[in-house]
């Protein structure tokens, strides 16, 4: 749908983490003149994750801007129907630039209402490199910046004791085995049936343990550390000869706004030891309607074969001061 709509000559964006809009020259060049002052609209289309579509369009009056928002959703196959028609004004907008719209729409506010809305929004406009995209969605995508504190905290191979591996496990199963990690199941990719998970319950909470040989390969493949740091570092207990895992929940976990920001790799430098530093910004269109909550430098080594190892991380600037202490699932 996004391809016919482009093919029309139409700006439009799909619903992906790392979308690419199509023909953004035309949004760029429509935000460049309301910031010069300039009267003028434009049409953004958006092919919706549910399969619908709706119509954005921007009108700059010289001083205000305002959104009219028209969805179309389907009825059965092939009939159009048009779900809702909307038109708001926009309170405050900025394209920065790195190439994100960011505006704030005018909704209602206490006492009006008794919960806080959200109106903030972020668009990537102009795309990020071809290389940007890949190593986005290959390195940082899959681990975020919620449940795990690999990209948000500042680590190296000689500093990382404070990595709170029982919860990365998770996320680096995910990326090796292309499936979400499920340890009711009692076999799957890599595990054979010796190696069962087994759950417990401590202090009333469900927890789960993962055979040493299975926890310690998988994050000794991902990162540079070894068995015996891991059992001295990670919640291990050494009567069974396994490592505690918890499902990330309420009552381990309070989420932020930060923990939703997208991470986004802006650079990469290719260091000439084999390994590559990815400059990462955290973009969080939740309230802050920030392109750059935080912004560190990730080092990996990549391998002949295509997988890699992380090697460290750097929150750059302080920035490690402006976000929520991390907390840990399990102590």
């Amino acid at each position: 749908m996004k391809v016919q709509i482009a093919g029309a000559g139409e700006t439009v964006i799909d619903a992906s983490r790392y979308c690419v809009m199509e023909h953004y020259q035309e949004m760029e060049r429509f935000l460049l003149e309301c910031g010069q002052g300039k009267k003028g609209e434009v049409v953004l289309y958006k092919v919706c994750r549910d399969g619908a579509v709706s119509r954005q369009k921007f009108y700059y009056d010289g001083t205000d801007m305002y959104l009219s928002t028209a969805r179309v959703t389907w009825r059965g196959k092939s009939t159009p129907v048009i779900s809702d028609v909307t038109h708001m004004e926009i309170e405050t907008w900025n394209y920065t630039e790195k190439g994100w719209f960011c505006y704030e729409l005018s909704v209602p506010k206490p006492p009006e209402v008794t919960e806080i809305v959200d109106g903030s929004c972020m668009v990537r406009v102009r795309p990020l490199s071809n290389e940007c995209l890949a190593w986005s969605e290959k390195c940082v995508l899959p681990l975020g910046y919620q449940g795990n504190n690999l990209l948000c905290s500042n680590w190296d191979a000689a500093h990382m004791e404070g990595l709170d591996y029982n919860a990365i496990y998770e996320y680096l199963y995910a990326m090796k085995y292309r499936e979400r990690f499920e340890p009711e199941n009692s076999s799957f990719s890599g595990i054979n049936e010796e190696k069962y998970f087994t759950q417990v319950d401590v202090g009333g909470a469900s927890n789960y343990r993962i055979p040493a040989a299975e926890f310690e390969g998988l994050l000794m493949e991902y990162l540079p550390v070894t068995a015996e740091q891991l059992r001295r570092w990670a919640v291990f207990d050494e009567e069974s000869q396994t490592y505690a895992w918890a499902r990330m929940g309420c009552m381990n976990v309070s989420p932020t706004v930060f923990s939703t920001s997208l991470p986004e790799v802006v650079r990469v430098e290719e260091n000439g030891d084999g390994t590559i530093t990815l400059t990462v910004d955290a973009v969080c269109d939740m309230t802050m309607c920030n392109d750059a909550v935080i912004t560190h430098q990730l080092m990996i080594r990549c391998r002949e074969d295509g997988s890699f190892q992380y090697l460290g991380n750097q929150i750059l600037n302080d920035g490690v001061l402006n976000i929520p202490e991390y907390q840990y699932r399990l102590r």
